[in-house]
């Protein structure tokens, strides 16, 4: 590392204090904006400076790209021979590291499966004997929770409550049979296998515990029990950690985050060192005055106020809408004034922020209408549809047939008469060979630990993607890959399986519509058309329907890292925390909305201070300017119903600086002020 410029330069003592704690565990309260990611990449440099081996410093956080985030500053730090050997990533990534290394221990083959969620949805449909996706949904919300509290099928089919909790109690026990012949795991296993090795195997505990010496957790407040008991058995009683996170932005408990993890921290540490970062680096003054204000309402853990030296700052700005759409109209009306008073903010510099999805329809129509580029933020992308990841594990397997995943996929979807009994025992002989599925198909000795039935099933399958491999290496060109690509889709019947595994027609032919885009979108990949882009016209190079296999996972990534286009954000507030705009909307800041409340439900006083932490979070993204957007009527259903304002405005006390303007009033101002205008011009002297 250089020592011309100490990493910590221009750190505040709050930070400086959280850099130089190495002696024992540290939790830092790190309030909104206060510059929690550059505390952690400085600490690392310290902690290597202090005699750390990069190797031996982990830094975990919640998502791939905060992940990302984090591993450039740390190279910006301390070189890239350093941050290259640093583990930095998330909880799963980590949880994957371990496995792969350990997972014999737990009698895992190193290729096990991960399995995403559609993949999980098709297995507990099966592990139920049901054909009910809602059904299935629930299922794994229900099993996902309890493995996130830690427990196993015995432990849930106890704590069960009703006749739903005892039925998916009963699906755990089959759908984990399911996963440990197939060697597979899911998204929470990353978690729960690798705390069951650190707290069953006092071998593999050491090695870890002196492998990884110092550990940094980012959004501490997001972890649920089972992580947070993961962390303890990394640290060991040395307790060498630094936990970073603020109980004000804990929002994630409907999937198990726990606040009660901040509170246990003291109790099961007694040297902790907890230092608030209060001083913020993001808003202005009023901004903050609002987000405090609001915030105040909940008991506190620990004591933090935040504030800043960039001023007041305009004050927040209320505005009062009939409707969703007139809504949608005055956040349009906003984004266009803003852009035209001379300063001329990009469109990426605007947000607009709501409880939930649906909200989102009508701003999309108001800014297509007004001609401004938009993105929807955390809405489920093309290729994260199911029918898109069938199609694209199938040309996986034909890629990889090593590819155990996408070989369950490819083999269940659409279903063939192949039973998980089948693909159980290929699994066991697959694990016990040490050859992939599909491998293992085509041995002699298969015979002996399937029925004929099953294997001739198997055969079928295998020999079925051999030809289609052989097919897609040598098809090219546009209308010879569109011509393969249909009659694949013909050959397995998936229009029918669309159609058998849809209530809804509708919804079956738009997932057929899906389809054929896809079909269209590899086709054109594979050239020989002649295309225009950008005013330039040119012919695609031909290529093979199995080149172009190759590079779909390669252009998905590439096409996730792309530059950032000039677009205003529209984003749920759940998936706003950790980003931040100059100008952000609020939207429908009302009774029923903000807080969140379902008809039937009475709203508990912890939900009620989870949904305050949502407000708090959704305040705190804008750095110049916030609007807060209330509606007097708005629709429940198929009804419109008067709209009652948030509680959350009244806690905001707007009145110490906020700016409220009836939107007639305004209207009638504008209408006076081009009168005036009109007027006057009329007055001058003609000058033709």
């Amino acid at each position: 590392m250089s020592s011309a410029a100490s990493p910590s330069a221009g750190l505040n003592p709050a930070q400086l204090e959280a850099v130089y704690h190495l002696t024992g565990p540290c939790l830092v309260i790190a309030g909104a904006g206060s510059g929690k990611t550059r505390v952690i990449t400085t600490k690392i440099a310290q902690l290597l400076v202090s005699g750390y081996r990069p190797g031996q410093i982990a830094a975990i956080t919640f998502t791939n790209k905060a992940a990302q985030e984090m591993r450039e500053r740390a190279k910006a730090l301390v070189g890239n021979k350093a941050a290259k050997d640093l583990a930095i990533s998330t909880f799963h990534s980590l949880g994957v590291r371990l496995l792969r290394e350990e997972g014999r221990r737990l009698g895992l083959k190193e290729q096990f499966s991960i399995l995403d969620s559609d993949d999980v949805l098709n297995v507990l449909k099966d592990a139920g004997s049901t054909t009910d996706i809602n059904q299935a949904r629930r299922w794994q919300w229900t099993i996902s929770l309890w493995k996130n509290q830690g427990l196993g099928p015995a432990q849930a089919a106890q704590v069960a409550a009703d006749d739903d909790e005892r039925a998916a109690a009963a699906v755990m026990v089959r759908y984990q049979e399911r996963l440990a012949a197939y060697q597979a795991v899911d998204f929470d296993d990353l978690i729960t296998l690798p705390l069951k090795l650190l707290t069953t195997d006092a071998e593999a505990r050491e090695k870890w515990q002196n492998k990884l010496r110092y550990v940094l957790v980012d959004e501490y407040q997001d972890t649920n029990a089972v992580q947070y008991e993961l962390l303890k058995a990394l640290v060991g009683e040395r307790g060498m950690f630094t936990a970073v996170g603020d109980d004000d932005q804990s929002i994630y408990g409907w999937r198990g985050a726990t606040i009660e993890n901040l509170k246990r921290l003291p109790t099961d540490y007694p040297a902790l060192k907890v230092i608030p970062l209060e001083q913020n680096y993001r808003s202005t003054g009023a901004i903050l005055r609002a987000a405090n204000n609001v915030i105040a309402g909940n008991p506190k853990l620990f004591e933090k106020k935040l504030w800043s030296e960039y001023g007041d700052g305009e004050p927040i700005a209320l505005l009062e809408a009939d409707g969703e759409e007139h809504e949608a109209e005055r956040a349009v009306a906003r984004i266009q004034q803003l852009r035209a008073d001379g300063k001329g903010p990009a469109f990426k510099d605007f947000a607009i922020l709501y409880r939930a999805n649906h909200q989102a329809r009508v701003f999309e129509q108001a800014l297509r209408r007004a001609q401004i580029p938009y993105k929807v933020s955390g809405g489920q992308s093309f290729f994260d549809k199911a029918e898109i990841k069938d199609l694209c594990a199938w040309l996986r397997l034909l890629v990889n047939q090593d590819d155990d995943p996408a070989f369950l996929r490819a083999v269940t979807t659409p279903k063939r008469g192949i039973g998980h009994t089948t693909l159980g025992a290929l699994g066991t002989f697959s694990a016990q060979w040490k050859c992939s599925m599909f491998e293992a198909l085509f041995s002699e000795s298969l015979a002996t630990a399937v029925t004929k039935r099953g294997l001739d099933s198997l055969h079928e399958f295998g020999r079925y993607v051999n030809e289609l491999q052989y097919k897609a290496r040598h098809t090219e060109g546009h209308t010879a890959a569109h011509a393969m690509l249909t009659e694949w889709l013909k050959d397995i019947a998936y229009e029918a399986h669309l159609i058998d595994s849809e209530e809804n027609e509708k919804v079956a032919q738009a997932r057929w519509g899906n389809v054929l885009d896809f079909v269209d979108w590899v086709a054109k990949r594979c050239g020989g058309q002649h295309s225009e882009e950008g005013g330039v016209s040119f012919t695609e190079p031909k290529q093979s329907v199995l080149d172009v296999a190759q590079t779909i996972s390669v252009i998905l990534s590439l096409a996730e890292r792309g530059e950032e286009q000039d677009q205003v954000t529209l984003t749920t507030l759940h998936a706003s925390k950790g980003l931040e705009w100059p100008h952000v909307v609020l939207a429908g800041v009302n009774e029923g909305l903000l807080p969140f409340r379902r008809e039937e439900a009475e709203l508990t006083p912890e939900a009620l201070q989870e949904e305050r932490r949502l407000m708090y979070v959704g305040i705190t993204r804008a750095r110049t300017t916030l609007a807060v957007s209330t509606l007097r009527r708005r629709k429940k259903g198929r009804d419109t119903v008067v709209g009652i304002p948030s509680r959350f405005l009244a806690e905001m006390k707007l009145g110490e600086g906020g700016s409220r303007e009836d939107p007639r009033e305004k209207l009638k101002r504008m209408r006076d002020e081009l009168a005036a205008k009109a007027a006057a011009r009329a007055e001058l002297p003609n000058q033709g």
